[in-house]
């Protein structure tokens, strides 16, 4: 069996600081982020889609703004995950909410970019007879696409309740996305491996700031996930990711950790253990990365220049 397509990539494609060039910091040249995010990556996770349901429009502008080969997992709007809650207790997404959520994945399906419909559920969503009916909802919400689950409690993961969450998920063919981050407390998950879907195996990483993952009034989700691994910590995740790709099981590694370049990082840094050959990185991924190691990474010697761009010695930045 040949072996299955590994991608890496990042949650989002808007927050990364000092990887995109200064003007596309701007309200004009943000548009342009996309594009210039996939000269590196055949992969991203829409994030923005669990906050508003975009139009089919925005989503036919992602597709126009990226190659054939590139590919989305995109986050499942909050009511369809019972984020959403009236007085503490979740509510059910309105029928104009799960038909216009189905209008905006429209376009990605149809262009063949679609990966993967991602629903992570709240840590108050937790083991009950009433919310594995909810998990049946979504898969019926979506009989043609692939369905990738993320708990968020650790009720969903006890010895004798983590059998029968797996045997769900197979029985309706969903992805478990298997998760690293803090162990603390409930509202998490273990690291816990599995492929419950022969369709597509998802790793997605939070980061391990034990400190700011129940952190109160954030500004942002980047004082959450304020994290940066050292390549030894992803390390780790290299053999269970290899054996589900030499399983013919394609794999989509998710880099949440998205305080300032560090997702960004992360993601170059899983793609070398992996031994993909992404192009050159920028200079600041490349000075976060000699910040934190003390030099330039061994493998920077054999990365290509980005497609358009010209060599490193052209431009006086050099290999050092």
């Amino acid at each position: 069996m040949p072996t299955a397509p590994i991608l890496v990539g990042t949650a989002n494609w808007l927050d990364h600081e000092r990887f995109y060039p200064p003007h596309m910091g701007r309200s004009r040249g943000r548009q342009d982020r996309l594009s210039y995010y996939a000269r590196w990556f055949s992969f991203v996770e829409v994030d923005t889609t669990f906050y508003g349901i975009p139009k089919p429009s925005t989503a036919e502008a992602w597709v126009a703004r990226t190659p054939d080969h590139f590919r989305f997992n995109v986050k499942a709007y909050r009511s369809l995950t019972r984020h959403e809650r009236e007085q503490r207790v979740p509510r059910s997404p309105t029928p104009e909410e799960e038909r216009d959520f189905l209008a905006a994945l429209a376009p990605l399906r149809s262009a063949g970019r679609l990966d993967a419909v991602h629903y992570q559920f709240p840590p108050w969503f937790t083991d009950t007879p009433r919310n594995r009916e909810v998990l049946l909802e979504a898969r019926d919400r979506h009989p043609d696409d692939v369905l990738a689950i993320e708990f968020r409690h650790r009720s969903w993961f006890g010895p004798d309740a983590w059998p029968r969450t797996e045997e769900l998920l197979r029985e309706l063919e969903a992805v478990y996305v298997m998760v690293d981050g803090p162990q603390i407390g409930t509202a998490n998950a273990p690291p816990v491996l599995s492929v419950t879907s022969p369709r597509l195996a998802i790793c997605r990483f939070h980061g391990r700031n034990a400190r700011t993952w129940y952190i109160r009034n954030a500004r942002s989700s980047a004082d959450r996930f304020d994290y940066l691994y050292r390549p030894s910590e992803l390390e780790r995740w290299v053999p269970a990711i290899r054996a589900a790709a030499d399983a013919g099981v394609p794999v989509r590694v998710v880099m949440n950790n998205n305080r300032s370049n560090y997702a960004v990082v992360n993601a170059f840094d899983m793609a070398a253990l992996l031994g993909s050959h992404l192009a050159r990185p920028p200079q600041g991924v490349l000075e976060t990365i000699e910040e934190r190691d003390g030099g330039a990474p061994k493998w920077l010697a054999q990365a290509p220049s980005p497609a358009g761009e010209p060599d490193p010695e052209q431009i006086g930045l050099g290999l050092r």
